[in-house]
C-alpha cells in the first residue's frame, strides 16, 4: 500500500468511526434531552456554557450556535470562573457543562457554587454515572464506543458527539421558539443572509432631490436631461397630482430613436412605458432584486400608497449593497 492510499484509508476509518458515534446518539436520547430543552426555554437569563480543554472548544461553538439561533448564550472558562468569572453567572442562568469523563476538576469545582446560586445545570458527558452527570438537572449522554484516535487518547469521536448533541439542542430550541430566517439575519447582519433579509428598499433607494421625475408633458429632450443628471438610466413620469403614470428608461430611448421623433416637441407621455414596474419603501431589497430579474429590467420606481413616486432603485444599488 502506498503512503497516499494509507492516508486515505486512515481518513475513511476516522470518518466511519465518528459517523457511527454520532448515529448512536439517536438511541441515547431520552427524557433528559427534553428536560434540557425545557430548562433552556424557561431560562430568564442566559445559557452559560463551560468546559475544559477540547470540551471547552466544543463548548464555545455550542454557545455561539445557541446565540445565533435565538438562545442568548456565552462561554465561561471554568478555570477563570474559579478566579472571578463566576460573577458572570446568576441564578437566572442555565449552565451547560461539558466533560467527557464527568470528573474534570475545574468543572466539578464549580458544582457547589452553582447549587448555591440555584442555576439549573445541564451536563454533556460520556459517563452517566459520573460526578458531573449525577449533579445535573439533565444529563445528555454522549458516550462513544471508541475514539477515532488509534491510541484511544485524543478526544475525537467524543468531541464530535458532544458537538452534534449541542447542534441538536440548538435546533430543537430554534424550532420550539419559532425562530425565523429574519430572526437569524439579525444575528448575522454582516453576512449575505443578513443583507438579503434586513435591507429594505428605503435603505438603498434614491429619493428627494436624487429622484429622477418629470411631468408627463415634459419633452423627450428635457426628460433625457433629467435622466442624465440623476444617472439612474430612467425617470418616473407623473401627472398633475404627482401620481406615477409611467417610466422612461434607456431601453425606451433606444426604441424611440428608431421612430425618428422630434426630441424637443415630443411629450414624454407619448413614448413612456405606462405599466411601470414598482416597489414600495418597506419591501425587502431581495424582493426588489427578484422582481428585476423576473421582469428582466435594471431599475424600479418606488411608490407610496398614494401612487406617488418616493424613490428609485437600480441594479447597481443592489450590487453595491451586496444583495446581488
Amino acid at each position: 500500500m502506498s503512503q497516499t492510499d494509507a492516508y486515505i484509508q486512515s481518513a475513511r476509518r476516522t470518518l466511519q468511526i465518528e459517523a457511527e458515534s454520532v448515529a448512536a446518539l439517536q438511541q441515547q436520547l431520552d427524557q433528559n434531552f427534553s428536560r434540557a430543552c425545557e430548562l433552556a426555554l424557561n431560562c430568564s437569563g442566559r445559557v452559560i456554557v463551560t468546559g475544559m480543554g477540547k470540551s471547552g472548544h466544543i463548548g464555545k461553538k455550542i454557545a455561539a450556535t445557541l446565540a445565533s439561533t435565538g438562545t442568548p448564550s456565552f462561554f465561561v472558562h471554568p478555570g477563570e470562573a474559579s478566579h472571578g468569572d463566576m460573577g458572570m453567572i446568576t441564578g437566572d442562568d442555565v449552565v451547560i457543562a461539558l466533560s467527557n469523563s464527568g470528573t474534570t476538576a475545574e468543572v466539578v469545582t464549580l458544582l457547589p457554587l452553582l447549587k448555591r446560586l440555584g442555576s439549573p445545570l445541564i451536563s454533556i458527558t460520556g459517563k452517566p454515572e459520573s460526578t458531573l452527570s449525577q449533579a445535573a438537572d439533565a444529563n445528555l449522554d454522549v458516550s462513544v464506543k471508541t475514539e477515532a484516535c488509534p491510541l484511544g487518547l485524543a478526544p475525537t469521536s467524543s468531541t464530535t458527539a458532544a458537538l452534534a448533541i449541542g447542534d441538536a439542542l440548538a435546533i430543537a430550541l430554534l424550532e420550539a421558539r419559532g425562530f425565523s430566517a429574519e430572526d437569524f439575519a439579525f444575528s448575522h447582519p454582516g453576512g449575505a443572509l443578513g443583507r438579503k433579509l434586513l435591507l429594505k428598499v428605503k435603505d438603498l433607494m434614491h429619493s428627494d432631490e436624487r429622484l429622477p421625475v418629470v411631468d408627463q408633458q415634459t419633452s423627450l429632450s428635457d426628460t433625457l436631461l433629467e435622466i442624465s443628471r440623476q444617472g439612474l438610466g430612467m425617470s418616473a413620469v407623473v401627472d398633475e397630482q404627482n401620481r406615477l403614470v409611467g417610466v422612461f428608461t434607456d431601453g425606451d430611448l433606444r426604441r424611440t430613436l428608431d421612430l425618428q421623433l422630434d426630441l424637443k416637441q415630443t411629450p414624454i407621455s407619448q413614448v413612456m412605458t405606462r405599466q411601470a414596474q414598482t416597489t414600495t419603501p418597506d419591501s425587502l431589497a431581495a424582493e426588489a432584486l427578484h422582481l428585476m430579474e423576473e421582469k428582466k429590467i435594471n431599475g424600479l420606481i418606488v411608490i407610496d400608497d398614494q401612487q406617488h413616486p418616493v424613490g428609485a432603485l437600480n441594479m447597481h444599488d443592489l450590487l453595491r449593497a451586496g444583495v446581488l
